[in-house]
């Protein structure tokens, strides 16, 4: 069972804002804070039980009009910058190291986004000890013209709330929920098959957040960033969708990651899909394996862990 707390932030230009920062405890000082990505909420338990079997307390973080923080009068997702989703960050943070020593942030898609940029707002503070960015969103995953006709139309769109006319594909969300091709189970009402509608206000956000990040941020603590090895592009559901990234492209993925500080370790992994944790089961064991290997090398230090029964066990995340 989670603990919930609802995290009240000031209004914003659609009413009234809250986030949602649930926990599970195993009595450590080491302590994890989970992001999602768009069209998303937390509901992998299996990775929470994956850090609480190895003694770090779990916490996750359904960002503003999302999952359960979501309200009627809200646009799913939709922010004018992604320094919105920073006051419910600094929150969750500081409930956290009232009692952790250690803090480690999990992101993913847009949260792997959002994270280094906070990360690097942060720096010289000692809140977080590392990042693992799992597929994070560099780049879009369009053609280049594409992306520069985002760029030169990123001032018009940051005021334009209507979303854009880019179709929807199920693919995705089909190959991952237990009713269709996957084994998953969620609410198709938080995270539906073909995904939120895109907005411009919210595309130029991001673009703006992606292009800040390719200009080279400073985050001062070790960053692993893990993106599958194959990336691939599909219109209808194929059984290889359930072995590539068909949400970003990984080669982007791993050219921007050097831009997010000194200190990253890129790992591509082969077969997994683009949240990696929801991958087939081997390749997430091997997710979980390089998670658990890096942590234990760049992460953890000295003897601040209680309650941790792999306390001394160099495999111990």
């Amino acid at each position: 069972m989670y603990e919930t707390t609802v995290l009240r932030m000031p209004p914003d230009f659609e009413g009234e804002v809250v986030a949602t920062l649930l926990s599970r405890r195993a009595g450590s000082r080491r302590a994890v804070l989970y992001l999602h990505g768009f069209t998303d909420y937390f509901f992998q338990d299996h990775l929470a039980d994956h850090y609480l079997n190895h003694g770090v307390d779990f916490y996750a973080l359904d960002l503003r009009k999302y999952g359960r923080s979501l309200r009627p009068h809200q646009t799913r997702g939709l922010v004018r910058s992604v320094t919105e989703y920073f006051p419910e960050i600094d929150q969750a943070v500081q409930i956290i190291r009232q009692d952790h020593d250690e803090l480690t942030l999990n992101a993913h898609s847009t949260g792997g986004l959002i994270a280094p940029l906070w990360a690097d707002r942060v720096r010289g503070r000692g809140l977080v000890q590392g990042m693992v960015l799992n597929s994070p969103f560099l780049d879009l995953n369009v053609p280049l013209p594409l992306r520069l006709a985002a760029d030169l139309l990123q001032t018009p769109l940051s005021y334009t709330r209507r979303p854009l006319p880019l179709g929807i594909s199920t693919v995705y969300g089909e190959s991952l929920h237990r009713d269709h091709h996957g084994e998953w189970d969620y609410d198709l009402e938080l995270k539906p098959l073909g995904g939120f509608a895109v907005h411009a206000m919210w595309l130029a956000a991001i673009r703006r957040a992606q292009r800040r990040l390719h200009a080279g941020l400073s985050v001062d603590v070790p960053v692993l960033v893990l993106s599958s090895a194959t990336g691939l592009r599909v219109r209808d559901f194929v059984p290889e969708v359930r072995s590539a990234d068909i949400v970003l492209d990984p080669r982007q993925i791993a050219r921007w990651s050097a831009s997010i500080g000194p200190h990253v370790t890129s790992v591509r992994v082969a077969g997994g899909v683009h949240d990696l944790v929801l991958s087939a089961e081997p390749v997430r064991k091997q997710v979980f394996a390089e998670i658990d290997r890096w942590m234990t090398a760049h992460v953890h230090q000295g003897n601040v862990h209680q309650g941790n029964p792999h306390q001394g066990n160099e495999n111990s995340p």
